[in-house]
């Protein structure tokens, strides 16, 4: 059976520094480059975080400021409803979803009442038991990110998804890890395939790791759903544009996930219609090794295997040995069953 293709989320986030003419490029960037949603990230900075709340190692590494408090970095980040409507109609207008992940309450009530369809879950909310509840109740297919996570606060959240929306099918779990960039050896791609096991749902991964290597292994692993971070110019201002993928790099990873779709294929062991033409010239068939008369009994020293493999199949090298011949045939003459005398 063929696979599903994969979900590709082309994440810009907060890589649009509170721009909306920025925020706008991205979207022509995700769309030309043939991402199935763009996505930003809903929130309000004053309820998100405290007010003393320091921002993450590698954002102020990224910036460059370790002063700066996490709610005054989102301030300037922050989407208003105005500018939500905007990017909504813009991506109608590109053919490319809108997606955006809810931190808060009222967020997720704000991107309900714009419509939208499909709910993705930060990894920092995996333990939000009214967070989880909440997001359940709005009866949508959700995506949960399972960064920083134990296998057992895994489960933990997916049951409370589950006994408030029980649609298993409706729900992907995300791998992730929550480090930008990623280092290769914290990937642990293995454990996507251990949540697919373990929970019986759908299951992607969510990459933090500089290049297009992981995404593309994780689609050959069982990803059914890729998110990956991107920017017009990682040079660009802003705490995520460092461990983001430029234009032309997320163009080649969505090409490079649609060639591995394509080649993983059905899982039938068969000949493909492309290669079904070069059986007869690869495969060999019994031919003789020496000129015999006809009437002659032929032994195994008679027989030789030798290309090209439309006549006598080797395999049938036993039920040729003994017969005899109705006629003479020269040196490497090709066998075929009407040359035997049954």
């Amino acid at each position: 059976m063929t696979r599903p293709r994969t979900l590709i989320i082309a994440e810009a986030g907060v890589n649009h520094n509170g721009n909306i003419d920025l925020a706008k490029q991205l979207i022509e960037v995700a769309a030309e480059a043939g991402a199935d949603y763009v996505k930003f990230q809903t929130f309000n900075a004053s309820k998100l975080v405290s007010a003393s709340a320091p921002t993450a190692s590698y954002q102020q590494k990224a910036t460059g400021d370790s002063i700066t408090s996490q709610q005054t970095l989102l301030k300037r980040l922050q989407l208003s409803i105005a500018d939500h409507k905007v990017l909504i109609d813009y991506c109608r207008d590109c053919n490319i979803s809108f997606l955006s992940t809810a931190f808060d309450h009222a967020s997720i009530d704000l991107l309900a009442s714009l419509g939208q369809q499909l709910f993705k879950i930060p990894s920092g909310e995996i333990t939000n038991l009214p967070y989880l509840k909440y997001v359940a109740r709005q009866h949508k297919p959700m995506i949960l990110s399972t960064g920083m996570s134990t296998l057992g606060e895994v489960e933990q959240a997916l049951n409370v998804l589950l006994e408030v929306y029980p649609e298993r099918e409706s729900i992907t779990i995300l791998h992730c890890n929550t480090e930008y960039p990623t280092p290769f050896t914290d990937v642990n791609l293995n454990a996507m395939q251990t949540m697919a096991q373990a929970f019986l749902v759908n299951v992607g991964y969510s990459d933090h790791t500089l290049g297009i290597e992981v995404p593309v292994a994780a689609v050959a692993l069982g990803a059914f759903c890729i998110e990956k971070h991107f920017t017009l110019n990682r040079s660009l201002p802003g705490p995520d544009q460092h461990a983001s993928l430029e234009p032309h790099e997320l163009k080649a990873m969505i090409q490079a996930i649609r060639n591995v779709e394509m080649a993983l294929g059905s899982s039938i062991k068969q000949p493909s219609p492309s290669e079904l033409k070069n059986r007869t010239v690869a495969r060999k068939s019994i031919h003789l090794s020496r000129p015999v008369p006809a009437a002659y009994v032929l032994t195994r020293d008679d027989l030789i295997m030798k290309r090209p493999g439309d006549g006598i199949s080797p395999f049938a090298i036993e039920d040729v040995i003994g017969k005899s011949t109705n006629a003479s045939f020269p040196e490497d003459h090709k066998l075929s069953w009407q040359d035997l005398i049954p």
